[in-house]
């Protein structure tokens, strides 16, 4: 099983959480940027339902896949502070 971790760091004069080097919004405290990753971190962990997704990757080739609705990742918030 995958596991995503969502880090609490600063950015822009902020605060952000950062997965897998990709940076949320800006906060302007801690505490709200907490707040917003321990929410995110709980809704990539609930069922959704199962479909089909397509992607493109760095070669510009498309692909398809289906995406389970019940494969969630376990996901965690690791907190800089």
């Amino acid at each position: 099983m995958a596991k995503v971790i969502y880090e609490i760091v600063r950015h822009d004069e902020g605060w952000a959480y950062k997965v897998d080097g990709v940076f949320s919004e800006p906060f302007p405290t801690h505490e709200q940027a907490l707040e917003a990753a321990r929410r995110a971190a709980a809704e990539q962990r609930l069922p959704d339902t199962t479909h089909d997704i397509q992607w493109e990757d760095e070669q510009g080739k498309w692909h398809t896949e289906t995406s389970r609705g019940t494969d969630r990742p376990e996901t965690g918030v690791k907190d800089s502070e």
